[in-house]
């Protein structure tokens, strides 16, 4: 079950991050949703390939481009995708290239596999119980089997050699409760780094190595790090609810993460 199943999902991150960069690329034009986030053409084109792709796998479908999904339905289910076909909207429109496609497995309320690709780079994350947690740079869907890309990508965390503590933080919702735990950070650590970044990215910093810890007290939805947590968990961090110090769990009747905190 689980290579194939990982490989659609590759398939199905790669084959979206083409079709955003196509309009990435293009004067593309910006709506406003009903909550006061942006839209563009790419979320919409991205969460269509994603949902052909996963169709396939008769597992439903939980996407931040298709949420209105009753709980009372979401509660009967063992197995489903949840997807967030453009995570990091608001660094697409400002044209940062720090943004990406997310895709996790979940099973009983816990990620069991995930996938975040980022377009502009072609840099490609995925992780599963079976095999792991990996990092690929220049992933094309070209490649032919799972074996291959993973004999080809770098198994996470990375033999990173680091001088200070580092802490990686949101670059577009930085809040004051953020700022305060670093400066906490900052009396146990002499000397620390920080790495601003947008979208998923930042979970992936941790779970390569290359940062220390993510806090994140702000808004987040279970879309925005679902994958993300399989890829920590898979390369042996953690994303902990900051109330009740266990890890977030997912498919709750309100899909509005806790504050937590990646290490």
């Amino acid at each position: 079950m689980g290579k194939n199943l990982l490989e659609v999902t590759i398939n199905a991150s790669i084959k979206a991050g083409e079709e955003i960069l196509k309009i990435y690329n293009s004067n593309f034009e910006v709506e406003i949703k009903g909550d006061n986030s942006p839209l563009t053409l790419a979320d919409k084109n991205a969460h269509t390939i994603i949902c052909d792709y996963l169709n396939e796998t008769n597992y439903p479908i939980l996407s931040e481009e298709g949420k209105e999904i009753d709980y009372e339905i979401r509660k009967k289910w063992d197995y489903f995708w949840m997807v967030d076909p453009l995570d990091g909207t608001k660094e697409f429109i400002k044209r940062n290239g720090e943004f990406t496609v997310n895709i996790a497995l979940i099973h009983n309320q816990k990620p069991i596999m995930g996938v975040i690709y980022i377009p502009v780079s072609q840099t490609l994350y995925f992780a599963s119980k079976e095999i792991g947690s990996f990092k690929i740079e220049k992933a094309t869907s070209g490649f032919q089997s799972l074996d291959e890309l993973v004999f080809k990508s770098k198994k996470l965390p990375l033999n990173t050699i680091k001088n200070k503590f580092t802490v990686v933080a949101s670059r577009s919702h930085l809040s004051e409760e953020t700022e305060m735990f670093v400066d906490g950070l900052r009396e146990t650590h002499k000397e620390i780094d920080f790495i601003s970044s947008g979208s998923s990215i930042k979970l992936c910093l941790v779970a390569e190595g290359r940062a220390d810890i993510y806090p994140r007290f702000a808004p987040t939805m279970e879309w925005d790090t679902a994958a993300g947590q399989a890829i920590c968990e898979m390369a042996g961090k953690n994303v902990i609810d900051y109330n009740s110090n266990a890890p977030l769990c997912y498919n709750k009747e309100n899909l509005l993460n806790s504050w937590f905190i990646v290490k």
